[in-house]
């Protein structure tokens, strides 16, 4: 069976974690295409070279989930060469026998226009910042609450406005708003719209 669910959506928007439930609600394999970009930035040197040598190593450092990491993410990521380096990756991952679910921002309009779900995963800029706060230790984070919001503006900022395939939902893409929704009630709401593409045949 090849089956994919392709979910966009900025930083903290839940994306991530949607995409790792509905893999397991499914067994289906799950990839983070921001960690490969989170893992591009954290390697340092030419960005290119460092997406073209990317090896299994890189992905398992335990810095990636750093906010550092995520704006060095944002920075190599408007990057075509690297771009271009990483999509046959992803490609690949993405039609895998077996059904995947890939999260990150350009894989329902660029990685993977053919996805057999779409999904756009938002929230507000501020619903976001405090989430990643909070996620980072809140009083205890090594920024604050307002440092984190100017983050995740700049960061939206640089991602939506790139020239190279632009965070953006895909035309047939179902939008997915979570800034008044909690995480379980999220995960159902994904899940039951994949349930309902497979239901109709969409696995080839």
């Amino acid at each position: 069976m090849i089956f994919t669910v392709a979910i966009d959506g900025p930083a903290a928007s839940g994306k991530g974690t949607i995409g790792r439930a509905i893999a397991e609600r499914f067994g289906f394999s799950h990839l983070d295409t921001g960690l490969l970009y989170r893992a591009v930035g954290a390697k340092g040197g030419d960005p290119v070279d460092a997406a073209r040598g990317l090896g299994a190593a890189d992905l398992a450092r335990e810095d990636l989930r750093t906010a550092e990491a995520g704006q060095a993410a944002s920075r190599v990521a408007v990057i075509p060469e690297v771009r271009a380096a990483l999509f046959d990756f992803q490609r690949r991952r993405a039609r895998a026998v077996g059904g995947a679910v890939l999260d990150g921002r350009d894989i329902g309009t660029v990685i993977c226009p053919e996805a057999e779900v779409k999904l756009f995963v938002t929230a507000s800029p501020e619903v976001r910042a405090r989430r990643r706060w909070l996620e980072l230790g809140g009083e205890a984070a090594p920024l604050s609450y307002d440092a984190m919001l100017a983050e995740v503006r700049d960061r939206d900022a640089r991602d939506m406005g790139r020239a190279d395939a632009p965070l953006k939902p895909a035309e047939d893409a179902i939008t997915l708003d979570t800034s008044e929704m909690d995480i379980d009630s999220a995960v159902a709401r994904a899940i039951s719209i994949v349930e309902v593409a497979l239901a109709k045949g969409g696995a080839g």
